[in-house]
């Protein structure tokens, strides 16, 4: 059984977040991370491949750091619908139990109520978040998010809840290398979408495509929605568990992923987070082989810290079963507005951009080319935000902003100061 083994903050605890309709067995879940009488609450929402677990090592550290915060790290509705159970097994039996296919697959005919799982619902799920978190205004509550995440907390910000504007419900906002207003062009991702291919691609989800599978076939791993998230757990449960023994993954991987020489369990993980640099949003920086089929850390984040986050599974680091009504939904938000047809036709209320009065942090890696900085000056050019921060650190992958050990990650060096500022009242 694989756990977690780096120092721990005072507590930490997961469960579902309170609220949610009668007969909603779907909630999302919560890594909560520091000290229950926290003061302030950083709320912190994973990108399209990202649950709650990758937050965890830089949560410890912030929880750590920073005096009366605690930090939340959130489990989207669909990660119930994620099959972890076979990682708690040991490495053998694991391996057996998902690429023997004996896990529990999901589809339109075992999860019918995911089809309707969009925009509107995920930010309704953020908004029963953000009140716990709150405790009824006792608690000062930032929102953010990595990737996908961080548009989906500007979303929020701007969203029209029955008239209420969700900005007025938060003290800050975080954008981790992530946004909206094409925010992710200069990683080659184009969230550019007509009216016709929204409906197309509408129809295609109430046809029953509920779970797009770009994640798996993108990288190389297959047709299966889950594959990717699938294989990067099980190789890093191997890799925590037995890191000197011969890989017997090397030799059945996927294609892009085989090796020609004898792997330790430990260099097939890092082969594998490695070998996926043509997936750029995968890539992580720990170092390089070393010659006899083991791993030599060399890079911003030890291979060993990565492979304890994609390992653990309360909670898991990875999605399955990313939403396709919800990408609609995200693509087009792009222009962080409601008006056009686009918006109208999927019914997005995002009204209240330009209202945004609150202090707003960003931070880049090399992920974007810039393009995460360029839109996240422009939500701020665009808005009443006066506080506005950015960070950039082009060395460093997209997932290194959340795995890099603090000394080398921009993240953990700059974010304190901000929070503390929020959770003080100080000006800047």
């Amino acid at each position: 059984m694989t756990t977690e083994n780096t120092s721990r903050p005072a507590r930490e605890s997961y469960g579902p977040v309170p609220g949610g309709r009668p007969g909603d067995t779907h909630r999302p879940h919560v890594l909560r991370v520091g000290p229950d009488d926290a003061s302030t609450v950083l709320v912190l929402l994973g990108g399209r491949e990202g649950s709650a677990g990758v937050f965890r090592p830089a949560a410890r550290h912030l929880a750590a750091r920073i005096p009366g915060l605690q930090v939340w790290a959130v489990d989207r509705r669909e990660q119930t619908l994620s099959d972890l159970s076979g990682f708690t097994l040991t490495p053998e039996a694991a391996r057996a139990y998902y690429l023997g296919g004996t896990y529990q697959q999901q589809s339109a005919e075992t999860a019918p109520e995911a089809g309707e799982w969009g925009l509107a619902v995920l930010l309704d799920d953020v908004r029963d978040t953000v009140r716990a978190a709150s405790d009824g205004g006792r608690r000062k509550v930032v929102l953010g998010g990595h990737s996908l995440g961080a548009a989906e907390a500007l979303l929020y910000a701007a969203w029209d809840f029955d008239g209420h504007p969700g900005h007025r419900d938060i003290d800050g906002l975080v954008a981790i290398d992530g946004g909206v207003h094409h925010a992710f062009t200069g990683a080659g991702f184009s969230f550019e979408l007509s009216l016709e291919d929204a409906k197309g691609w509408l129809q295609q989800t109430k046809s029953g495509a509920y779970f797009e599978n770009a994640s798996s076939t993108g990288a190389g791993f297959g047709e299966l929605p889950e594959l990717a998230a699938l294989w990067f757990q099980l190789a890093a449960v191997h890799a925590v568990e037995e890191p000197d023994a011969l890989s017997p993954l090397a030799a059945v991987a996927p294609e892009p992923y085989r090796s020609g020489e004898p792997l330790t369990n430990r260099g097939f993980f890092g082969h594998l987070v490695d070998a996926s640099m043509h997936h750029p949003g995968f890539k992580i920086n720990s170092g390089r082989p070393d010659g006899s089929g083991g791993w030599t850390d060399d890079g911003p984040t030890p291979l060993d810290r990565a492979a304890r986050a994609f390992a653990a599974t309360q909670p898991g680091s990875w999605v399955w079963y990313t939403l396709n009504r919800l990408m609609i939904d995200l693509v087009g938000a792009v222009d962080f507005t409601s008006d056009g047809d686009l918006a109208q036709l999927l019914g997005l209320r995002v009204q209240h951009g330009k209202e945004i009065q609150l202090p707003f942090y960003a931070v880049q890696s090399g992920f974007s080319n810039g393009t995460v900085g360029q839109a996240a000056a422009k939500v701020a050019a665009e808005s009443r935000i006066g506080e506005f921060e950015l960070h950039t650190d082009a060395a460093i992958s997209h997932q290194d902003l959340l795995l890099a050990e603090p000394d080398s990650n921009i993240l953990l060096r700059t974010l304190p100061s901000f929070l503390r500022r929020i959770a003080s009242g100080e000006p800047r």
